[in-house]
């Protein structure tokens, strides 16, 4: 019972994924601002804007459903930091491990994406429902390759174990090669599952305030942002997982270390990402994945399924 409470209050729980999301949210706002030829924030403000939340009143719409209202951030911060749990982290065994967890973990890093939407929609705010309604919108487009991306190299390893799969491409590296096409395929989903430039259509600040989180403030709006960040690092650890296979005999601590420096190496793709493209409109988002996007998943899918019968 104690060692369960520690793995979920302290680590890889709650307490290390929220101090690495932060971590991840400044190194994303610090190269971002590098790109663009600014100075950026110092590295104690993603803390310093939590904080801030934190301390400042939570104000309740008049028309809003009150219970999905305070229910949707827990609900939305609950299930990112459960799919950490299932990702290998110092080696290649996740903390949790079964049959079929990859399965999982893509479920629980959608359930926040539908929370935003609930959360916005019972708002009843005109910003938050239309924003929820891009929020939902852009869920079906990018989801689809996202799913293909991480579901082809696990059927390359004939597995649905994150944790199988880390072991069959730490053993045969080279087959990762022919992933690489998804990874960039689940880089650009992640993007749109983050909301982060050119998918930040759900809460552009010149079009719609704050999108699904206009009448958030407070705590509540600290959660969904805090959120946000262990989503990141999740989706990150996730694509680190999959396509960024590594030694199987390093130890726990050069593990860990490694797995860290890949995830951070996905964050700052991310911000490289979103620093050279401009904001589309939802239909241009939606065009892309379907003409694009799907289609070239659909191509990784189909290239592992022939190699793997090469080599059956």
């Amino acid at each position: 019972m104690a060692s369960a409470l520690f793995y979920i209050l302290i680590f890889p729980g709650f307490l290390f994924v929220s101090v690495f999301g932060l971590a991840a949210e400044y190194i994303d706002r610090k190269l971002c601002a590098k790109l663009q030829n600014r100075v950026g924030p110092p590295w104690f403000q993603p803390l310093a804007d939590l904080v801030k939340l934190v301390a400042k009143e939570t104000v309740m719409p008049v028309d809003a459903d009150l219970t999905i209202f305070r229910l949707m951030p827990v609900v939305a911060l609950t299930a990112a930091i459960t799919a950490l749990l299932y990702i290998p982290m110092w080696g290649p065994q996740a903390l949790f491990s079964f049959q079929g967890d990859v399965i999982v973990v893509l479920y629980l890093l959608t359930i926040p994406t539908l929370t935003f939407f609930l959360g916005g929609w019972y708002s009843r705010s005109v910003f938050s429902m239309i924003g929820a309604a891009r929020s939902i919108t852009q869920l079906f487009a990018y989801e689809i390759p996202l799913f293909l991306s991480i579901l082809a190299p696990a059927l390359l390893a004939n597995t649905w174990s994150l944790s199988e799969m880390t072991v069959f491409y730490g053993q045969h590296p080279r087959y990762g090669l022919f992933n690489f096409a998804g990874f960039w395929i689940a880089l650009t989903a992640l993007l749109g599952k983050l909301e982060k430039v050119p998918f930040d259509i759900p809460e552009a600040e010149t079009e719609i305030v704050a999108g699904s989180f206009t009448e958030y403030s407070g705590r509540l709006l600290a959660f969904f942002r805090m959120t946000i960040n262990i989503e990141m690092v999740v989706g990150a650890s996730l694509l680190a997982a999959v396509f960024l296979p590594y030694g199987l005999h390093l130890g726990p601590l050069v593990g860990f270390v490694l797995y860290l420096l890949k995830v951070l190496l996905v964050v700052a793709l991310l911000s490289l990402s979103r620093t050279v493209f401009a904001r589309l409109r939802i239909d241009q988002m939606i065009d892309f994945c379907w003409k694009y996007v799907a289609p070239v998943a659909f191509a990784q899918l189909l290239a592992d399924l022939m190699l793997k019968g090469l080599l059956g």
